[in-house]
């Protein structure tokens, strides 16, 4: 419960002896969700002053209350005189309410403003990362520049960090066990397995690939896929002299839509997670389908798009790499535990700890790991850049942007609804990033899983039409060899034609799963 006093220009019923100046305070408990109390829907102020008016709906998503400061507060020490009133008896100015309250719609704008200049940076800094910098070297000033320019307030700042913390704690797990995973030979082996199994056919290597990247980003995030699987598979396609750029596309591609299957697999899918109010085995059971679709859809323009480069006749024999057994126990295990945690109403960053202490520990032990390099490995500037977005987001949306937002998502959940959401989340995250999409609009649908799942399915495989869609595909592009580097032209060509086919599609069947799950 928050409770939240308002101070009104309209008396409250009193006896007509009391000799009180007009005007009043009252104070009403606010729950989760519930409509922001104003003077035309609270039942105190029910009046021929400020006559009841039809609520149209919540005014803000459930979970995101706020505390903003009263710009109808005076100032300490400062007595409140009466308020003036005109010749008909209604209240005229307010002297205490200062500058900002006579112009609010200016002070929001210049703070809105300061907002997306700060987040459009820290994207920018978090793509191009100059002189190597960490993503953190620029988000983190952003973040204080913006609670020093009044951009956020900080107690909008301090509940934005309380609800990432928990996600980026797994976040920072997951991306160690990652990197331990590679330095196992987890996936040079399964490369190499790949390989082996093509015998050598591109054909049938563009379709290995395919699963290998869809099983690896829905279990160790896509940037598994994206940082450690596309150089295996770029090694493996030279070792067979095949083409390789039908390959390296798969894993962008697949690093995206093989996203959708669990919790686990992507940081938008761990921020959407909690406000889907799913358990780890509901969500994936919703998922199940969607991402099967994505994948085989994926695999299909992929075929077609390449088909050239996909007749070459296999040359070489390929080798199978040592398998290391002990990891891939520990790898199964980890997934195993993801489910069995978040059944037992525990926190599956749990089940990430472990496997990554399975891990490092023997490394740490043999010395070929340090602490510091352990701790390295969990991307600590990366985890500190999302929670800077999230703050410097949190910001913008209590800035004017939220209401705008709200009025672009369809009601309901109707098939022509969750198609107009997913597509309008692929749109918006062409635009600005799927990450600050995901942050804007997962708590304004956050009281439906059906609508949440179907964001979830614009801002996953939405990136795949432009570069900009996704941290993970713009981290793909960096790290290609300059000569591998796909150019614009064909990547957008490919992307803006497929994608809005595959999201369409997806969405759809994942409305009608949600039927049997009632999750509509």
């Amino acid at each position: 419960m928050l409770v939240v006093s308002y101070t009104t220009v309209s008396p409250l019923p009193h006896r007509p002896s009391t000799p009180e100046p007009s005007g009043g305070l009252f104070s009403v408990a606010l729950s989760r969700g519930s409509p922001r109390v104003a003077v035309n829907n609270h039942p105190a102020l029910w009046s021929p002053d400020f006559p009841r008016q039809p609520v149209a709906g919540l005014t803000r998503s459930p979970g995101r209350l706020v505390r903003r400061p009263a710009i109808l507060t005076p100032p300490p020490g400062r007595l409140v005189p009466p308020p003036t009133r005109t010749a008909a008896g209604h209240p005229a100015s307010l002297p205490w309410t200062g500058d900002r309250a006579r112009s609010p719609t200016a002070a929001v704008s210049v703070h809105l403003l300061i907002g997306l200049v700060l987040i459009a940076a820290c994207l920018g800094a978090a793509v191009a990362r100059p002189l190597g910098l960490s993503e953190a070297a620029v988000a983190v000033p952003c973040a204080l520049l913006a609670l020093l320019g009044g951009a956020v307030d900080l107690p909008t700042a301090r509940h934005a960090v309380a609800e990432l913390a928990p996600t980026v704690a797994f976040l920072a797990a997951i991306l160690a066990f990652g990197q331990l995973c590679a330095a196992e030979g987890v996936f040079g082996y399964l490369g190499s397995v790949t390989a082996r199994l093509s015998r050598g056919a591109p054909t049938r290597l563009l379709g290995l690939v395919v699963v290998l990247a869809a099983l690896v980003t829905a279990t160790l995030t896509l940037d598994a896929t994206v940082v450690l699987v596309t150089p295996v598979v770029l090694a493996t396609a030279v070792r067979l002299a095949v083409p390789h750029r039908p390959h390296s596309y798969a894993c962008a591609h697949l690093a995206n839509s093989g996203s959708l299957l669990l919790p686990v697999s992507n940081l938008t899918n761990l921020l959407a997670f909690t406000a889907s109010g799913l358990s780890f085995g509901r969500f994936a059971a919703a998922m199940t389908l969607p991402w099967l679709l994505a994948c085989v859809l994926d695999w299909g323009s992929l075929r077609l798009a390449f088909r050239a480069d996909l007749r070459a006749a296999p040359e070489r024999e390929p080798e199978l790499a040592p398998r290391p057994t002990a990891a891939l126990v520990v790898l199964g295990l980890t997934v195993t535990g993801f489910v069995a945690t978040t059944a037992a109403g525990i926190a599956p960053a749990w089940a990430a700890l472990a496997g990554v202490l399975a891990l490092a520990v023997p490394r740490l032990v043999r010395r070929q790991l340090s602490p510091a390099r352990l701790v390295l490995t969990t991307s600590p500037g990366f985890c500190a850049f999302v929670l800077c977005l999230g703050v410097l987001v949190a910001g913008v949306l209590d800035n004017g942007v939220e209401q705008p937002l709200r009025r672009l998502i369809p009601s309901g959940t109707g098939l022509l609804a969750i198609l107009g959401l997913a597509l309008l989340a692929a749109v918006l995250a062409n635009l600005v990033n799927n990450l600050p999409t995901t942050l804007a609009l997962v708590p304004l649908v956050a009281g439906s899983p059906l609508a949440v799942l179907a964001v979830l399915v614009g801002v996953n495989l939405g990136p795949n039409a432009t570069f900009p869609g996704s941290l993970a595909t713009l981290l793909w592009r960096r790290n290609l060899p300059a000569a591998d580097r796909p150019r614009a032209l064909e990547f957008h060509a490919l992307g803006l034609l497929s994608t809005p086919v595959i999201v369409t599609a997806v969405t759809a069947v994942l409305w009608l799963v949600a039927g049997p799950l009632s999750l509509r």
